[in-house]
């Protein structure tokens, strides 16, 4: 395969596709242009993102310059977001001082500069040290759905990924996720499509991997009403893949209610969680980069990041707790 990373074709590409692209914006946002009226007729027809162009468009107006018209290498934020020891150790000083999170930040400030911790990261640092001012009523007033052990039930969905996550690419991409509500173990497969077919063979894998590397193993999955999952109004579920496949593994299927996505909040958690640390801003450069920053980050995910639903704990440690 050519190996185009020295390759100014690419770039020359960009270049005259954005300038292309910006002269035409600009005309229907003068409205002058002779075929688009309103801007969303424009991304339409030149099969564009709205969000990354305007991005690329932003960033060159402010500087003036080509080169900001060019995609940006970006690494997962979550790499990078974990504060240093001493600044947790000042946070948690304050903390004992009967200071709240907004009095912490605003104390940190002059001295630690772009350093400073934001609210809910001075937050995630009281929680995992146990030291946050939540009562046992509040936490009460909050839990929704509590399972007792591993594999009581399972939550599923699936994810859109912007068209333009792989440089050079305008694709759909999708991502496919099981997550156990019980440990908030997860597992989430790439996949090009989101047909019935396709989703049951990601769900599939997912399932495997949770069993064969977490020993979990569901008695009930819980999805929305999607047409990948089979509605639950459904009168021929054998002849569904993915309603086929649980009643072959003895999986009961429940599904939410309509219109009520909260109520597989877990796995819409996970969503919101996997864009702010991984997916968000980031450009990668192939298909294989994304599938196996993805495989880092759900060991991340699993082994190393805490999780403020289970007490600041590891999804690793619900399975096997830390000697006291």
């Amino acid at each position: 395969m050519r190996n185009n990373s020295q390759d100014s074709t690419l770039e020359r590409n960009y270049l005259e596709k954005y300038r292309f692209l910006i002269k035409e914006y600009e005309q229907v946002k003068n409205k002058t242009h002779p075929l688009y009226k309103k801007a969303l007729d424009f991304y339409a027809a030149n099969n564009t993102c709205r969000k990354s162009f305007l991005k690329y468009y932003n960033r060159f107006k402010q500087s003036g310059k080509s080169i900001d018209l060019l995609p940006q290498k970006r690494g997962p934020k979550y790499k990078t977001r974990r504060p240093l020891p001493f600044i947790e150790q000042k946070v948690i000083e304050l903390r004992e001082k009967g200071n709240n999170k907004y009095e912490i930040v605003s104390i940190l400030r002059p001295t630690l500069g772009k350093h400073t911790p934001s609210y809910s990261g001075v937050y995630n640092i009281l929680k995992r040290n146990k030291i946050n001012r939540l009562t046992p009523k509040i936490k009460k007033n909050h839990q929704k759905i509590i399972k007792e052990r591993m594999g009581q039930l399972g939550h599923i969905d699936c994810h859109y990924l912007s068209k333009s996550i792989i440089k050079g690419e305008n694709k759909n991409r999708y991502l496919v996720c099981v997550i156990d509500d019980y440990s908030r173990i997860a597992w989430a497969e790439l996949v090009s499509d989101i047909t019935s077919l396709t989703v049951m063979f990601a769900a599939l894998k997912c399932l495997n991997i949770l069993s064969d590397h977490y020993e979990i193993k569901f008695e009930e999955i819980l999805s929305d009403n999607g047409a990948e999952f089979g509605p639950k109004t459904s009168k021929v579920k054998n002849n569904h893949p993915f309603e086929r496949m649980l009643m072959e593994l003895g999986i009961v299927h429940r599904y939410t209610k309509p219109y009520r996505p909260q109520t597989n909040g877990k796995v819409e958690r996970f969503w919101r969680t996997l864009e702010d640390d991984l997916l968000r801003d980031t450009d990668f450069d192939s298909h294989e980069e994304l599938k196996e920053e993805l495989l880092q980050y759900l060991y991340y995910y699993n082994h190393e990041r805490p999780h403020q639903g289970i007490d600041g704990k590891k999804p690793i440690e619900m399975i096997n707790p830390l000697p006291k």
